[in-house]
């Protein structure tokens, strides 16, 4: 069985990690500074976020076609016609969408699409299970439960010190967002699990509060001390992340995953400032191969 996957699912392992689990990452794309750029293929995080800080036009992302996906199932179909498409949360992006129409192009593929209703890490996560179970033969069926039970367990938290970006791109009404600028706001943010798509968990006065606020978040689900899988990542924004990694630490027992760089087209949408969580009870994982 073979893996698809888009870059809107981050995998925070080596390129030879993902070779050797036989994960095809399909990139989503990028438009800043009046360029057009593929995650992960000619673009750096670093490049990325100085052009989306110079440009005078909000960032745009757009997911792969229907003829992107088409070129990958038909590959991998030419040697393994099982292949397990998994992807970002159709609430927040087409690329689920353009999965399934790629399908469509294929019929000597047999593809199976999961909708991790999530993001990021969160969704990194579902997919690495999947091909580690993969590799070791476990069957589709027990695959598509082993992410379902990894989706119902995980959460992601996210905060950000500024809300230009979120004006800029349309996801929050401009006078609400000039409001909520002078005010000094910061938004806790969630992803709901129906739907799978963003919701505010709260909002605080400042960055210190913001991130203090995305752990009592967590203790509201996890007693203090339990013994949780963690990962903080940021857009470009590594002290903030440092500094969630530690409240975070002293108040769980946790197993930590690398601090990392959030996907490109999230930080499109939010800026440099963005830092996040994703946590799941390690209990979540003890199947995993």
């Amino acid at each position: 069985m073979k893996i698809v996957t888009d870059s809107g699912c981050d995998l925070h392992i080596s390129r030879e990690k993902i070779a050797e689990l036989d994960i095809h990452v399909v990139p989503l794309v990028v438009d800043v500074g009046g360029k057009t750029f593929h995650e992960g293929v000619d673009i750096e995080p670093d490049q990325f976020y100085d052009l989306l800080v110079n440009s005078h036009t909000p960032a745009k992302t757009s997911q792969p076609s229907p003829g992107d996906f088409a070129k990958i199932y038909q590959q991998l179909a030419a040697t393994d016609p099982e292949i397990l498409s998994i992807h970002m949360s159709s609430g927040l992006s087409g690329t689920l969408n353009s999965a399934r129409e790629a399908a469509k192009l294929v019929p000597q593929a047999h593809v199976t699409h999961i909708d991790t209703k999530t993001l990021a890490v969160a969704a990194g996560w579902q997919v690495e299970a999947a091909a580690r179970a993969a590799k070791t033969g476990w069957a589709k069926e027990r695959i598509i439960a082993l992410t379902e039970r990894i989706s119902a367990a995980s959460e992601s938290l996210y905060t950000l010190k500024e809300l230009k970006y979120l004006i800029q791109g349309g996801r929050i009404g401009h006078l609400k967002g000039l409001l909520a600028t002078v005010l000094g706001i910061k938004p806790l943010i969630g992803v709901e699990k129906v739907k799978g798509t963003y919701v505010q968990r709260g909002q605080v006065r400042n960055f210190q509060r913001a991130l203090e606020g995305l752990v009592d978040l967590i203790s509201h689900q996890h007693e203090p001390h339990s013994a949780l899988r963690v990962q903080v990542c940021h857009s470009n924004n590594p002290e903030g992340a440092l500094v969630l990694h530690d409240l975070i630490d002293k108040a769980f027992k946790c197993s930590w995953l690398p601090v990392g760089r959030l996907s490109l087209v999230l930080g499109a949408h939010t800026g440099p400032s963005m830092v996040a969580v994703a946590y799941a009870p390690q209990s979540a994982f003890a199947e995993v191969p």
